[in-house]
């Protein structure tokens, strides 16, 4: 078996709208189209592909198999990026790995998943 490239990954959240509003507003992703799975939920698009699948819960409920620690993204203009978390004021972390050419930013979504963003150059 060959793995590929990530597909997706999904986070169960108690507040499906704050969620759609951060990987929108923040991320940069597209909320858009979802089959019908008879239950709350929202699918975020990078391009053409929905890489982040959301589906909303009551608080109370604690279903899920275990904890992500984080979900890396190619990204691009590192610059333009760190100025937009700042202005919207959004805690985050830089590292620079030069032997790489990679540049890295780490945040996390409302529901406290890890971001990662790798910023590559030639």
């Amino acid at each position: 078996m060959r793995i590929g490239e990530l597909d997706h990954y999904n986070i169960i959240t108690a507040d499906l709208d704050r969620s759609v509003a951060f990987y929108e507003q923040i991320l940069g992703l597209r909320n858009g189209e979802r089959p019908d799975f008879g239950i709350p939920g929202a699918w975020l698009y990078a391009g053409k592909r929905p890489v982040v699948h959301l589906i909303g819960v009551d608080e109370n409920d604690k279903s899920g198999a275990g904890t992500i620690d984080h979900v890396a993204f190619r990204a691009e203009d590192f610059e333009a990026t760190r100025e937009t978390l700042t202005e919207k004021g959004v805690a985050f972390s830089q590292v620079d790995i030069p032997d790489f050419n990679l540049q890295q930013i780490f945040l996390h979504d409302p529901d406290g998943v890890k971001i990662e963003l790798n910023f590559y150059s030639s």
